[in-house]
């Protein structure tokens, strides 16, 4: 068989020739069914990253009348050199945001847009998404995505000028959650085709400790937006960024994560397992998870970040496109990795009819809940990464949860690891490794997602703030769900 040298996924077509997949199991398509497998032929794990800034996060003189911007102030690099390393670093698509404050929706308009289209047309080959990382009124940061249209500069500016926190200073309605739940009705109130993809950023960075939610961005807020917009406030970092903290002089933790320290890398809310997202998925909730770099400073000049891509990827399997792109993000076609672990990750739940990708469902009769089977296939790459390491994949973990309903307790106890598998259980097929799992007496809704890490943790530990992130790397899928009728 023939394998790819890059970010390719494995052509369906010759994976049914070689019985490689388990999708190849001959069932018949419909129409529709066909023209969907047709367009995952033609869909590639591309990387990417949402959460970038720039010159154009500013720092503000509040000392000054009027209020006096720095540029440059709260983070340092041109757009254009972002982009510039992104690429670099492998990245397909990425999202510059910047922080907001006192007039900043008109200098992001007249001073970073512009900027953006410059960068779109010096680097053609890489998809360059404008977007904002958003005060929220009453919470922490969230990435506002925006689709590439003929409005999106217009979109983002009337967002960020009537609900951006801190854009008008002074203003008491800032820390009111009414605020941001009118910001998202207006959201959601846009046509389709302007409406932004949301991501919260770095949700449990200020709480106080491990299973404790009490900070800045609350369960309760991260629901309500789901709620009231589901096809728009999606998901959260799950890794996020600041992960270079090791080598500023002064540790402060992997993220900045103080308090309640990251967890290999991973946002609590994310990486404990039964914990918050579980919870959510446990509510049959639609909500997925992300890996940025938060970029403000590389750590070479003194800042405590990686570039875009040189540490964490967010990977999306779509056409090269950015509508596709956008879906596919919109849809949980996702998988998050950091030091370039692993390339490209396809989760497959298979009957012999049916078969669902990651971010899909798959609906089963009772009387077929015996006859699922999970197929993990990644690319662990013979190569290098950034710290000039070839790490290695030592196990991976099937993860499954039931659907039970609303969460009083932001936990869901069903969720429990259903199968590790360590590398002799692995096969091989040069840079690929597949495992298969069966699934028996599947009962009530529930979702499966997966994990690997290059370490022999059974659950990611805390991370202390001395650590070398290098060391300790962990890949995420995003779940897919299982309905019986």
């Amino acid at each position: 068989m023939k394998f790819f040298q890059r970010k390719k996924s494995i052509p369906v077509a010759a994976t049914l020739a070689a019985g490689f997949l388990i999708s190849a199991t001959g069932f018949i398509l419909t129409d529709t069914e066909a023209e969907s497998s047709e367009k995952k032929d033609k869909s590639t794990w591309l990387a990417g990253d949402h959460h970038i800034h720039t010159e154009w996060s500013f720092k503000y003189d509040y000392t000054q009348n009027p209020i006096t911007a720095i540029k440059g102030g709260d983070a340092v690099y041109p757009i254009e050199k972002q982009a510039e390393m992104a690429k670099k670093f492998g990245l397909d698509w990425i999202v510059t945001t910047d922080h907001g404050g006192p007039n900043h929706s008109a200098d992001n308009l007249v001073g970073a847009y512009p900027d953006v289209l410059k960068s779109r047309e010096k680097h053609p080959d890489l998809l360059h998404f404008y977007g904002l990382e958003f005060n929220p009124a009453g919470a922490d940061h969230v990435s506002l995505i925006m689709p590439k249209n003929a409005n999106e500069s217009d979109s983002l500016y009337r967002i960020e000028k009537e609900f951006g926190r801190g854009e008008i200073p002074g203003n008491p309605e800032d820390n009111n959650e009414a605020k941001m739940d009118r910001a998202v009705q207006y959201m959601a109130s846009l046509p389709k085709k302007d409406q932004p993809l949301v991501f919260a950023n770095h949700p449990a960075r200020d709480h106080s400790d491990i299973g404790v939610y009490d900070g800045k961005t609350s369960p309760a807020e991260l629901r309500r937006w789901n709620e009231a917009a589901p096809s728009i406030f999606t998901g959260m970092e799950g890794a996020p960024g600041h992960q270079a903290d090791f080598y500023s002089e002064e540790k402060r933790g992997r993220g900045i994560y103080e308090k309640a320290p990251t967890l290999g890398g991973y946002d609590q809310m994310s990486a404990t397992l039964g914990g918050f997202w579980d919870a959510m998925l446990g509510e049959g909730r639609k909500y997925w998870i992300t890996g940025t770099s938060d970029m403000h400073e590389h750590f070479s000049d003194g800042g405590r970040e990686f570039w875009p891509g040189e540490y964490t990827k967010t990977y999306v399997k779509a056409e090269k496109d950015y509508n596709d792109v956008m879906e596919s993000m919109r849809n949980g076609r996702m998988f998050v990795t950091t030091g370039d672990l692993i390339s490209e990750l396809d989760v497959t739940v298979n009957t012999k009819k049916k078969t669902a990708e990651i971010g899909e469902e798959i609906v089963i009769s009772k009387h077929n809940r015996n006859n699922l089977k999970v197929e993990i296939t990644f690319r662990d790459p013979n190569s290098k990464n950034a710290n000039k390491e070839n790490p290695k994949v030592n196990r991976v973990d099937l993860i499954m949860g039931e659907i039970t309903g609303e969460s009083k307790d932001d936990k869901n106890p069903t969720t429990k690891v259903i199968k590790r598998f360590n590398e002799k259980e692995f096969k091989r097929h040069g840079e690929y490794i597949t495992v298969s799992y069966k699934l028996d007496d599947i009962n009530p809704n529930s979702y499966i997602r997966v994990r690997g890490t290059n370490t022999h943790e059974l659950e990611p530990k805390m991370d202390p703030k001395d650590e070398n992130p290098w060391s300790d790397l962990w890949f995420y899928s995003n779940p897919i769900f299982i309905k019986v009728k």
